[in-house]
């Protein structure tokens, strides 16, 4: 794929050339080694729909990131199966390699055509981009992480048609998933949080401003204040590691994901722009901030030339490694940070990077 100079980015603009260089004609490469593809490791549809929300979201891209939006938008298009499954694995080169279902990738896939949908550069995309939607939301996830990122995309989709009665119906089943907690001392609806944990209260957000219930807003703030604040210790964002967490652990665990602070990120913008409130903004600053190092390692986990993010925190540094997952969390993490004013860069000394945190 042909790269754009402009592709480095500029004061307004992530450098997006690494997820270019992640990138080819077929769809976005799961993994890297160090900086450079895992072609052998093929595509995935969870990283091509997390790839397709960030370049939507781009006001000015280039002409290098639109051929990557039709790339990805066709990508997910054909890995929708005509009874509604969704395939996840391509080979390099084309070919899916695995049978169609209902996991993580399904919600992902409804997410991002929901969002293309609404937010596509042309009619003629959001069109297509609808039908394929309505032919995923035909069925049902078993899976609660996957029918709350499909929740996401349903919001979309209504926000844009109003009228929509298959991303209703979709929304409405995506809410009544998430189960009220039990026990007030660990209010969240599950024994433990495990990974994007917070795209569950994200889902209720939006949720309940398409239904327009401020019941259920109202619970999804709650539930994400208790996420932010068991995830933020001395100060800065210390969340989730690999193995889960339970009511009794609340000390620093390892390996942290970027997928889980850029949840957090998707979530308070949201959270934010619903209600104005600055703490909000002000968990989209602690998200940003530790990507450029304010975390339990000092480590930045954002290169600023390159636009790459590193697969994950350890107690020492940081997985050198810098795959499609993590790249497109750090993007992501970066456009909400633009969006609601926290961004800055301030490069000082060594790996880490400071950010303008308020």
């Amino acid at each position: 794929m042909t790269r754009d100079k402009d592709d480095i980015g500029s004061g307004s603009r992530p450098s997006f050339s690494h997820l270019i260089a992640l990138s080819d004609d077929h769809g976005v490469f799961e993994h890297a080694l160090l900086d450079v593809p895992r072609r052998d490791h093929g595509y995935c549809v969870d990283d091509v729909a997390r790839a397709l929300v960030v370049l939507l979201r781009e006001p000015a891209p280039t002409p290098a990131l639109l051929r990557l939006t039709d790339t990805c938008f066709r990508f997910l298009e054909g890995a929708v199966d005509k009874d509604g499954r969704v395939h996840n694995r391509m080979a390099a080169g084309g070919g899916w390699t695995d049978e169609p279902a209902l996991g993580d990738w399904w919600g992902r896939a409804l997410q991002a055509l929901g969002a293309a949908a609404a937010h596509a550069p042309t009619g003629q995309t959001r069109s297509r981009a609808l039908t394929a939607f309505h032919r995923a939301a035909s069925v049902r996830s078993p899976h609660g992480r996957a029918l709350a990122f499909a929740t996401l995309g349903a919001a979309d989709v209504l926000a844009a048609y109003p009228d929509d009665l298959c991303a209703r119906a979709l929304l409405l089943d995506g809410i009544s998933s998430i189960p009220t907690p039990p026990d007030d001392s660990w209010p969240w609806p599950e024994q433990r949080l495990r990974y994007a944990n917070a795209a569950l209260p994200e889902a209720l957000l939006a949720g309940g401003t398409a239904t327009d219930n401020p019941r259920i807003v109202a619970r999804g703030l709650s539930m994400l204040r208790f996420l932010v604040d068991l995830e933020t210790s001395h100060g800065h964002l210390s969340v989730t590691g690999t193995d889960g967490r339970g009511p009794a652990q609340r000390s620093a665990q390892f390996d942290q994901q970027p997928i889980e602070v850029a949840a957090i990120a998707d979530a308070c913008a949201r959270a934010y722009e619903l209600t104005g409130e600055s703490s909000w903004r002000g968990g989209v600053a602690s998200a940003w901030a530790w990507f450029a190092g304010d975390n339990d390692a000092a480590t930045a986990m954002f290169d600023p030339e390159s636009g790459a993010g590193f697969d994950g925190l350890e107690a020492n540094g940081r997985n050198e490694n810098r795959g499609a997952e993590s790249t497109l969390a750090a993007l992501s993490t970066y456009q909400h940070a633009r969006r609601v004013g926290v961004l800055e860069l301030i490069p000082s000394s060594g790996q880490r990077i400071l950010s303008g945190r308020q």
